[in-house]
């Protein structure tokens, strides 16, 4: 059971990673087709689709498995299907009503991105319109997706989100290639059916779904015959418990919209204020929110991938009361998030000129946003890790009040920011609101745990002195790469990444083996890899 428990959630955490690596890589091609006045456009109407996908989805799979995966340990079958029937027309019936009121509410919805103007404010509530249709679907396939997690299996998840994201994908290249290059239609147009490809990746993810349905109804209707038949739980009980399990994540999965959405609605009227005309603020924004924002996520992914794996051992050694084993848990959580994020945003600080020009084009501003942003993957990360931490320890009530603090400081903030600073200014109110957010976070953590922070202090300095001296070091090759090499050059750009990265890489994991902290902090795992590593030196070892 334990085996088939692990090789789920193994296969489950590969499908989540494939399908953000793919969700990052088409940027590359898209940009490319549709340029900035297309990702422009595109973005407007995402962040909103976000927001509303969040609510109405966020958490379900995770809380319905929950559900089902505890009533099938009392072999009380028939409440989890019970759940299932139900839940399908409640979540069509969300799904309908979140299409709905996105459709009719895209041109306020538009007035408040733009600077006004009636045919940008026509094309973005176009635009908007064509991604809302994918509501209809997604919600309803969030929950058979918790279903089959519930009863361990994890495959049809996986697949389905893959299979979602390369479908999308391949309409949103496709469809806005065609459209453009073929069919002569306008920008506004490809940026439409680049967004009304979520409905048609949410529909491929679901044909995947109702296939393996079929294929698994035998096995599931023998279950039902092995019901118990002993608790009959009320749809208001049962609702209840879903919400209260899904509540969490929905607020954890929303802040990263929530903060891009204070910035669609008040940016273009900032920079409005302060002279700078709509058509180079539109270009501002694409900038900040779409291109080097989808690129600052990478480390980010790392930790939320992280963070869905600590709520369970975090929360047995909290239930039990081993306050030994939860502060090794949360020191070794600290350790290993700082250890890997703090590098790689630090080095997408110092690269973030080829790394622009590999990904977009080269852009002196790009660049600047890029390189100003990148340090700020850190607090997106130590959010997640954070609130997921708050769940684990049973005080989940926090990341209401974290994030509406969080919130509160970027809307305060953030157009007397843009006004004196421009982008960089909606960068610092990001930065001070996620960190009041996290500072929230860790003193709710160290008051209700007890957890002493004082050994990930110390660590924390040494990781900060490693990155230096990595710093330097990655510095000293990519300024020398620069001597017969150009980050204008999207080829010539990637070669700088590759070679800069991989000397800064050595150097950081080099002091980490040499200090003992890599193995401290990875322990048998990483004595597996570098046995792998070093065949030459085993088989001496053996003889």
């Amino acid at each position: 059971m334990q085996s088939k428990l692990l090789r789920g959630t193994f296969i489950l955490t590969i499908g989540t990673i494939l399908s953000k690596v793919l969700g990052l890589i088409y940027v590359i091609p898209f940009f490319q087709i549709v340029g900035r006045e297309g990702t422009v456009l595109y973005q407007y109407s995402y962040v909103p689709y976000t927001v509303f996908i969040s609510v109405a989805t966020a958490g379900i799979p995770l809380a319905v498995s929950k559900f089902i995966s505890k009533y099938n340990a009392l072999e009380e079958y028939a409440v989890g299907r019970k759940l299932f029937k139900s839940g399908l027309i409640i979540m069509l019936a969300t799904g309908i009503v979140s299409f709905l009121i996105m459709y009719l509410a895209a041109p306020t919805l538009a007035e408040m991105s733009t600077s006004g103007k009636k045919a940008d404010l026509e094309d973005v509530t176009t635009v908007m319109r064509a991604v809302s249709f994918a509501l209809i679907v997604v919600p309803f396939m969030s929950l058979i997706r918790g279903f089959f997690q519930g009863h361990q299996s994890m495959g049809p998840t996986a697949v389905s989100q893959v299979v979602e994201q390369i479908v999308r994908i391949a309409f949103v290249l496709l469809g806005a290639y065609v459209v453009l290059h073929f069919l002569d239609g306008s920008i506004v147009t490809a940026a439409s059916v680049a967004t009304f490809a979520a409905f048609i990746g949410a529909i491929g993810g679901l044909l995947v779904l109702f296939w393996y349905w079929y294929k698994r109804k035998p096995y599931l209707d023998e279950l039902l015959k092995q019901d118990k038949g002993t608790m009959d739980v009320s749809l208001k009980e049962i609702y209840k418990e879903i919400l209260l399990y899904s509540a969490p994540f929905v607020l954890v999965g929303i802040a990263n919209p929530l903060f891009q959405a204070i910035d669609q609605f008040t940016f273009n009227r900032a920079m409005g204020t302060i002279g700078i005309v709509s058509k180079v603020a539109d270009s501002y924004f694409s900038i900040l929110n779409f291109e080097s924002h989808k690129i600052v996520i990478i480390p980010m992914s790392l930790a939320t991938a992280f963070s869905l794996t600590l709520v369970p051992s975090i929360t047995k050694a909290f239930v039990g009361g081993d306050q030994k084993s939860l502060n090794r848990q949360l020191n070794q959580t600290f350790q290993v998030l700082l250890f890997l994020t703090l590098p790689a945003s630090i080095g997408l600080s110092l690269l973030a000129e080829p790394v622009y020009t590999a990904f977009y084009q080269h852009d002196l501003i790009g660049t600047e946003v890029l390189r100003t942003y990148a340090p700020v993957a850190i607090l997106f990360s130590l959010y997640s890790v954070t609130a997921a931490i708050l769940q684990g320890i049973n005080e989940q009530r926090f990341t209401i009040l974290s994030l509406l603090v969080g919130l509160l400081v970027k809307l305060t903030l953030n157009i007397p920011l843009i006004e004196t600073m421009e982008i960089k200014g909606a960068i610092l109110a990001t930065t001070l609101g996620y960190t009041a957010a996290i500072l929230i976070n860790l003193i709710v953590i160290k008051i209700y745990s007890g957890y002493p922070f004082r050994l990930v202090w110390r660590r924390s300095l040494l990781i900060a002195i490693f990155v230096g001296l990595m710093w330097g070091g990655t510095g000293i090759v990519y300024k020398l790469l620069l001597l017969f090499l150009s980050p204008e050059s999207k080829i010539q750009s990637v070669i700088m990444i590759l070679i800069s990265a991989g000397a800064g890489a050595a150097i950081y994991f080099y002091l980490g083996l040499k200090s003992g902290l890599a193995r401290r902090l990875f322990g048998d795992r990483l004595d597996k890899i570098l046995t792998k590593l070093r065949p030459g030196r085993r088989r001496g070892v053996e003889n």
